[in-house]
């Protein structure tokens, strides 16, 4: 990880759980987080109690439904940091509804955030990257739910596992351009299970019952920041495509 050391990330959807792993992870690691999110003031929580780090984060207020807002952040790494050298698209949401009986709006707001926005922000760091002419990290936080659909059933999923399907077909995509412009760039999917965090009832609607959570295996926020940092770590001549992960005995 040392030659990562003062070079400048930018994560989505960093004010909790994963993406707030992965934010204090690389900052813990000496790089300089440009961490976003709307609830920018749990970022800022996050960044006193990082003072002190190898590295420093730094709080951005971000909303990826708004194409303006993105490349603003982006004009700001340039700015005072040159580039973006290593990206995390974190940020998704879930929109409870019946892909059958749901209204669009909510579709729409999925599309928007979960693929749409992480296809921005991708576009953005590339040409960062290859302005400079640097070998950056793409990472794209996926699901198990892009791979497949079975286990325990959670209904009113609507289009959410389309969009994770989705974003591991971007992935691909955009590793084949990549190796097309002869770029050394690298891009990796990273598809965790269940995690323990907010996410699955934070639509506001229960997903999960406490019970059921408990009795689950899941992961922990930290070991989706271990596989981001794994990625990051191996040497320029290895890319580490896809890593799908679980806790030892779950069947989602």
């Amino acid at each position: 990880m040392d030659r990562w050391v003062g070079k400048t990330a930018l994560v989505t959807g960093a004010s909790s759980g994963i993406g707030a792993a992965i934010a204090e992870d690389l900052v813990k690691n000496g790089l300089q987080v440009v961490a976003v999110a709307r609830r920018v003031k749990k970022i800022e929580e996050l960044g006193r109690r990082l003072i002190g780090a190898k590295g420093i984060l730094y709080a951005k207020k971000c909303d990826l439904s708004n194409e303006n807002d993105i490349l603003q952040v982006f004009a700001w790494i340039k700015k005072h940091f040159g580039g973006v050298d290593v990206l995390v698209n974190n940020a998704a949401l879930i929109v409870p509804a019946l892909l059958t009986d749901g209204e669009t709006e909510g579709v729409e707001r999925m599309m928007t955030v979960n693929v749409l926005a992480a296809a921005i922000t991708t576009r953005e760091a590339v040409r960062s990257m290859k302005e400079r002419k640097f070998a950056g990290h793409i990472f794209n936080i996926n699901s198990v739910r892009g791979h497949y659909l079975g286990g325990y059933e959670a209904d009113y999923e609507s289009l959410y596992p389309a969009t994770k399907f989705a974003l591991k077909a971007m992935t691909e995509v955009t590793r084949k351009e990549l190796v097309l412009a002869k770029s050394k760039i690298k891009i990796t999917s990273i598809s965790p299970g269940i995690v323990k965090t907010e996410f699955p009832n934070a639509s506001g609607k229960e997903f999960f019952s406490p019970e059921l959570l408990a009795s689950i295996p899941r992961l922990e926020a930290e070991d989706v920041a271990k596989a981001v940092n794994y990625a990051l770590a191996t040497p320029p001549h290895l890319q580490v495509c896809e890593l799908l992960i679980r806790a030892v005995g779950e069947t989602f």
